[in-house]
C-alpha cells in the first residue's frame, strides 16, 4: 500500500514545509503504510511535472491539500489525476466547509472534512473504500448544502508522531520563509496548539477546530526542537499556531525549557499572536529564550470596524502592546486587512496613519479575501460571487459599499509605499535582506504591484 500525498504548485512568495500532509505522512507510516510526499511549490513543478512525478512513484491513491488560495490549482490536479483512474482523496479547510462542491469541481473520489489523521488511516486500511468513517465523503453520500460532521481527532496531541522531516527537510526549502525576514537557515516550522476560541467574523479556524483549543506538552514541542537542531541542523523556529500565547503557562514553560536545555536557536510567531494576550515579563521571558519577532493581526485602526469583525480587542490595548515589544527589543509586525464590512477611504487611511505612527517594524497590508468556514463567508452570501482564480489577499471580491476594487487594490499598494519608503524602515529593511531571499523579494513587489515588468 503507497499513497502519495500532494501540495499543487501555486502562486506564493512563502515557501514553507507544508505541515498539515507532513503529520498525515508521519501517521500513515505509523501505520505500515508507504508514503511519498510531492511538494510542488517548493520543487516549483508544473502540472505536467507533478503528474509525471506522482506516477512515477506508482501509488494506489493520491492525498491533495487544499486551501482556498490555490483550490483551482488543487482541482486541475485532481481532473488530471482521475483521467488517469488513479484513487484521489482532498483534503484541508476549504473542502472541509464546500465538501460536496469540492467533489463536484475536481471529480475526487474523497473528501476528508476536519482533521485527516485518523480518517485517512482508516480509509487506507480499509482500501479506499468509505465504510462510513467519519469525515470522509464522497458524492454517493453527500447532497448539495448537506450538513457535514468532521474527522475523529486526536484528542492528545503528543500522541501525534513528529510530521515526517525526512521528507519535508528544512535544508531543502529555499529562502522565502513566512514573514520575508529572518536571522538564520535552516527554518523549523512548528505548531504547538491546534484551534483558537476567539470569533474573527474573517477567519475558518473557529469552525474548523470547533472552537476548542488543544495544546501540546512543552515538552513535547522541546523535543521536536531538539529533532530539529540534531538532525537538519535548524537554527531558528517558526512557531505557526494561531495564538502562541493563548494559554500563558503553556508559553512560559516553553520558553522556560528552551533556556534550560541551552536550545541555541532564535524563534519567532510570524503567523501572529493576539496583543491582548502579552505583558512586558512575558515579552521579557520571550526574547530571553530565542524570540526576536512576533506579528499582531491589527486589521484595522478604526473600532467600528474592529466591532464589526468582533475583534474583541481595542486599538488602545494593540498601541501598548506594540510599544511593549519594542522596549524589550522584539521587532514587531501588524497585520492589516482592507475591504472589511465598515470599510471606507477614510478608514483605510486611518489604519495607514496608525501604522506609520506606531512603533512597528513592519507592517503587512492585505485585501480581504472572504473564506469558506467563516462568518463573513455567510453573512456576505449572494452579496459577491467567489472568484478562485484571483490572486489571493491582493484582489478583492467582496466590496464594501462605496468602494472600487480599483481604489481597494490601489490603497494596499499605497500603504506598502507609505510605510516602507520612509529612510530609516527602507534602510532596516535592505540591511535585513539575504542574498539569497532577492529572488523572492521581487516576487512580492511584484505581486503587489509595486513594481512591474
Amino acid at each position: 500500500m503507497k499513497i502519495v500525498l500532494v501540495r499543487p504548485n501555486y502562486e506564493s512568495h512563502i515557501i514553507t514545509p507544508p505541515l498539515g500532509i507532513g503529520y498525515l505522512a508521519s501517521s500513515l507510516k505509523k501505520n505500515g503504510i508507504k508514503v511519498k510526499i510531492i511538494d510542488g511549490v517548493k520543487d516549483n513543478l508544473s502540472l505536467d511535472q507533478l503528474l509525471k512525478t506522482i506516477n512515477q512513484a506508482k501509488p494506489d491513491a493520491v492525498g491533495i491539500t487544499c486551501l482556498t488560495s490555490f483550490y483551482e490549482e488543487v482541482v486541475n490536479l485532481s481532473q488530471a489525476l482521475k483521467q488517469q483512474n488513479l484513487k484521489v482523496i482532498i483534503g484541508g479547510v476549504h473542502p472541509t466547509f464546500l465538501p460536496y462542491e469540492t467533489l463536484v469541481d475536481s471529480k475526487a473520489d474523497y473528501v476528508v472534512c476536519g482533521e485527516g489523521e485518523i480518517a485517512l488511516v482508516k480509509l487506507a486500511k480499509n482500501k479506499f473504500v468509505n465504510r462510513n468513517i467519519p469525515g470522509v465523503y464522497s458524492l454517493k453520500n453527500l447532497k448539495p448544502g448537506g450538513v457535514t460532521g468532521k474527522a475523529e481527532i486526536i484528542t492528545n496531541l503528543d500522541n501525534l508522531p513528529f510530521p515526517d522531516w525526512r521528507q519535508l527537510d528544512p535544508r531543502t526549502y529555499p529562502k522565502a520563509p513566512h514573514g520575508a525576514v529572518v536571522k538564520n537557515y535552516p527554518i523549523g516550522v512548528i505548531m504547538t496548539t491546534r484551534g483558537c476560541p476567539y470569533q474573527c467574523t474573517f477567519c475558518a479556524s473557529r469552525r474548523f477546530y470547533d472552537i476548542r483549543t488543544r495544546f501540546r506538552s512543552p515538552e513535547n514541542v522541546i523535543k521536536e526542537i531538539k529533532y530539529l537542531v540534531k538532525n537538519f541542523g535548524v537554527r531558528e523556529i517558526h512557531f505557526e499556531d494561531d495564538n502562541l500565547t493563548l494559554k500563558r503557562e503553556h508559553i512560559e514553560k516553553i520558553c522556560q525549557l528552551i533556556i534550560k536545555n541551552n536550545l541555541k536557536v532564535n524563534w519567532s510567531c510570524p503567523n501572529g499572536i493576539r496583543a491582548d494576550r502579552v505583558d512586558e515579563p512575558l515579552i521579557r521571558l520571550m526574547k530571553q529564550s530565542g524570540c526576536y519577532f512576533f506579528a499582531f493581526g491589527i486589521e484595522s485602526a478604526n473600532p467600528k470596524i474592529l466591532k464589526n469583525i468582533k475583534k474583541m480587542e481595542s486599538i488602545e490595548v494593540i498601541k501598548k502592546s506594540i510599544e511593549m515589544a519594542t522596549k524589550v527589543g522584539i521587532e514587531c509586525q501588524g497585520f492589516f486587512i482592507f475591504g472589511l464590512p465598515g470599510e471606507t477611504k477614510k478608514t483605510i487611511k486611518e489604519s495607514i496613519q496608525f501604522a506609520k505612527n506606531s512603533k512597528l517594524t513592519r507592517a503587512h497590508f492585505m485585501i480581504l479575501d472572504v473564506l469558506p468556514g467563516s462568518q463573513l463567508w455567510d453573512q456576505l452570501k449572494g452579496q459577491f460571487k467567489p472568484n478562485w482564480r484571483k490572486n489571493s489577499y491582493k484582489e478583492p471580491e467582496w466590496l464594501p459599499k462605496g468602494l472600487t476594487k480599483k481604489q481597494l487594490m490601489e490603497a494596499q499598494t499605497q500603504a506598502i509605499r507609505e510605510f516602507y519608503l520612509r529612510p530609516v524602515y527602507l534602510f532596516r529593511l535592505v540591511k535585513s535582506i539575504k542574498l539569497q531571499q532577492i529572488p523572492f523579494l521581487i516576487k512580492r513587489l511584484i505581486s503587489y504591484r509595486l513594481i512591474k515588468f
